[in-house]
């Protein structure tokens, strides 16, 4: 039960920042909105506020902000006015409103990594030797499980991340390593070796090693409110990047399309994670947002990508596209995005299956 409601309030708080996005911007530029819905389909609740019909429909797939105006030829009916209609509004304008819903997914994500890290600070793991590789060159040097490397080269180190990129920057230049075992400190000296190791994306590729394993030794440190946001940002723009690197791979066929995952799939993880408790569910919440703004911004028509590479090329070319342009083009973009969901439900039940 827990579950499922956890899907339910995930799902809402996605589509509502996506199209809050939408909103604001609209409303920014005196646009017209006539309706903003959580969900599709029939109206189940809804308030009328000035001009605006807020509701929350039956179909909880998705949600919309339906502007005044969206075709140049469509009616504008009363109360509102040709003046807020969003079709003959410049198309820069037209073009912040419909990024504003995929840019305030990554808000949401920042939003949440931010009070992360200001309620439960920045977990480190410390470069402490869990484990040294037989026959490596930390074991040459005489380095062993338990030490804790307190300087390379003599310049201080407080987590494993650091020392890694120590490493991989000297590739195979010798390394001066102060390390601290028991309560005695020693130095040593250690030289990587060049080895062929699989990335987090299965990729075959080569880069420096000494042969350790890190301990299971974390500490956490404390972040003040403005620290917290910038850990936050920056958190929000390395996992964007990392899933834009995933995204390419994808599409190079490095990483198997066996890998897309569904409804069915986000709805399991979801539910997972809300059994491990509130901060597990965030993480995902803003992992998930990420993914949802990305998804939107592919230069897909129907996508939100779709209708900002429309409103460009009209820039562009100082004149819309021809309606048969969109309509062929929004055909294809439903058939591509239509083929992406059959694979991803399918992914999801090979998955149930196996």
């Amino acid at each position: 039960m827990i579950g499922i409601f956890a899907v339910i309030i995930v799902l809402a708080l996605l589509i509502f920042f996506h199209e809050l996005g939408h909103f604001l911007v609209a409303k920014m530029f005196k646009m017209g909105v006539s309706i903003f819905s959580l969900g599709f389909g029939p109206k189940l609740i809804g308030i009328k506020k000035g001009n605006t019909d807020y509701r929350i429909s039956a179909i909880p797939l998705g949600g919309y902000v339906k502007l005044v105006g969206e075709k140049p030829d469509e009616p504008i009916e009363p109360p509102f006015t040709k003046q807020e209609s969003f079709a003959l509004r410049p198309a820069w304008q037209r073009i912040l409103v419909v990024l504003a819903g995929p840019l305030f997914n990554f808000v949401l994500a920042w939003f949440i990594f931010w009070g992360l890290f200001f309620t439960q600070g920045k977990l480190q793991i410390l470069p402490s030797i869990g484990k040294v590789i037989q026959n490596s060159p930390a074991e040459t040097a005489g380095l062993k499980p338990g030490d804790l490397i307190l300087k390379v080269n003599n310049t201080p180190i407080s987590t494993w991340e650091e020392l890694v990129k120590i490493v991989k920057e000297n590739q195979e230049k010798p390394l001066s390593l102060t390390i601290q075992r028991g309560k005695y400190v020693y130095s040593l000296t250690v030289t990587p070796e060049i080895k062929t190791v699989k990335n987090i994306f299965g990729e075959t590729i080569k880069t420096p090693q000494i042969g350790i394993v890190a301990g299971n030794n974390f500490k956490t440190y404390k972040l003040d409110f403005f620290t917290s946001s910038i850990e936050g940002l920056v958190h929000t723009f390395n996992l964007t990047k990392l899933t834009v690197i995933g995204i390419v791979k994808l599409i190079e066929r490095i990483l198997p399309l066996e890998t897309i995952g569904g409804p069915i799939t986000i709805a399991k993880l979801v539910s997972d994670q809300a059994q491990y408790g509130i901060i597990n569910l965030l993480n995902l919440v803003a992992l998930l947002s990420i993914n949802l703004g990305l998804l939107n911004l592919l230069p897909i028509p129907v996508l939100d990508g779709g209708h900002i590479l429309f409103y460009g090329l009209e820039i562009i070319l100082r004149r819309p596209l021809s309606e048969k342009v969109q309509q062929i083009s929004i055909k294809i973009g439903l058939t591509i995005l239509f083929s992406l969901m059959g694979l991803a439900i399918y992914n999801d039940i090979m998955r149930i299956i196996k």
